[in-house]
């Protein structure tokens, strides 16, 4: 009989570990190899500071994998799967790294259980949550520069699913014939697409040009050198951008080149609001942009209703198919959205499926009204 491999010194006070303890570290030593694994391939997509952040998160889990080999001893070195959520992490930081890798990753790094693991030790603990905050705002960088479009694309392929599916069950519920019902959601299809595509490059060129008005310019720096020092016109400029007095008049002396104020130089600190920022911009989008992405989303969104009358289904059978597809679709645009926003996927698909369905079941009832009154 063999003896089995004795574990590496544990903490004072701890009892020695059980087989199913030595089962659970061998797991948690494994899934810090798989997110180290993680953090450098996502690193390898980048360069500059979101580089050098990625690979010492990686680092950071480096060391506690230490933790875990140090317990386990010689049975450190027995292979174990990671879990299956870290398996699939690695495979998309490899053949992506987008901002839907660090939204996942942000979301394991919440799910760390070691604040309830008592081998842990409370730096571990407490270097999981900061990790989830690190993540978070490497994600809040790919969420800005993708909100723009990512908004338009959202609201078209789900505007294209619940109103051509409530479409063609109205038209469907009061009896005519298949082709009737698909030449009507193939006709909601192009209007829908058309109306979404326009409104959306309407709205997004309108509150560009909006944000634009209210954008600060550069007329304070040209007309510094010319302003009475003493009446110092600049002190008014930064308090109408949202500065308190102390910290215009600190910036004022900046400009003009006073540095020898009685103000609190860790006043030049405070920013403007928005000064010389094209942030907002970015969340916003382009207007060309969103008006594809709306067109296209709701194109792709409005075609699924439609798709059991294309293959000559009819009846119930075609609207209970067409509310599967929808369904289906509904639960993974919602789940998409979820990841992105670093909520509970499921809670977002079931909220969406529940919107979508509910808004078609009320046009359905309307139809079979409409359809029994007028037979």
């Amino acid at each position: 009989m063999t003896t089995p491999p004795v574990p590496g010194p544990l903490p004072p006070g701890q009892p020695r570990p059980s087989p199913a303890d030595r089962r659970r570290w061998r797991q948690y030593l494994a899934d810090e190899q798989a997110e180290a694994a993680t953090y450098r391939y996502l690193a390898e997509r980048r360069d500059g500071e979101e580089r050098d952040i990625l690979l010492a998160l990686a680092e950071a889990e480096g060391r506690h994998e230490e933790h875990w080999r140090k317990l386990l001893g010689p049975e450190a070195d027995k292979p174990v799967r990671p879990s299956l959520r870290n398996r699939v992490l690695g495979l998309l930081a490899r053949r992506f790294g987008s901002v839907f890798v660090l939204a996942l990753a942000q979301r394991a790094e919440g799910r760390s259980p070691y604040s309830s693991e008592p081998s842990a030790t409370s730096a571990m603990a407490a270097d999981e949550q900061i990790h989830e905050e690190v993540v978070r705002g490497l994600a809040t960088r790919g969420r800005i520069r993708l909100s723009g479009n990512f908004r338009a694309a959202v609201f078209g392929a789900n505007d294209g699913l619940v109103s051509n599916l409530a479409l063609v069950m109205a038209i469907g519920a009061t009896g005519v014939s298949s082709t009737f019902v698909l030449f009507s959601g193939f006709a909601g299809l192009l209007a829908g697409a058309l109306s979404m595509g326009a409104g959306e490059y309407v709205s997004v060129r309108s509150q560009r040009e909006l944000l634009e008005a209210s954008r600060p310019t550069q007329i304070t720096l040209a007309a510094a050198k010319s302003l009475d020092i003493d009446a110092n016109e600049l002190v008014l400029v930064y308090r109408a951008r949202g500065m308190s007095q102390e910290a215009a008049e600190h910036r004022a002396a900046e400009r003009l080149g006073l540095y020898n104020c009685d103000c609190d130089p860790s006043l030049s600190l405070q920013p403007e609001k928005q000064e010389e920022s094209g942030e907002e911009h970015e969340t916003v989008g382009t207007g060309l942009g969103a008006a594809i992405s709306s067109f296209c989303f709701f194109s792709s969104g409005a075609i699924i209703p439609v798709l059991p009358y294309i293959f000559g289904m009819e009846g119930l059978a075609a609207v209970a198919l067409s509310c599967a597809l929808v369904g289906l679709a509904l639960l993974v645009t919602g789940s998409v959205v979820g990841l992105l926003s670093g909520a509970s996927p499921v809670r977002r698909g079931l909220r969406q499926l529940a919107i979508g369905l509910g808004a078609a079941a009320v046009t359905y009832a309307l139809g079979l009204l409409f359809g029994t009154g007028a037979a």
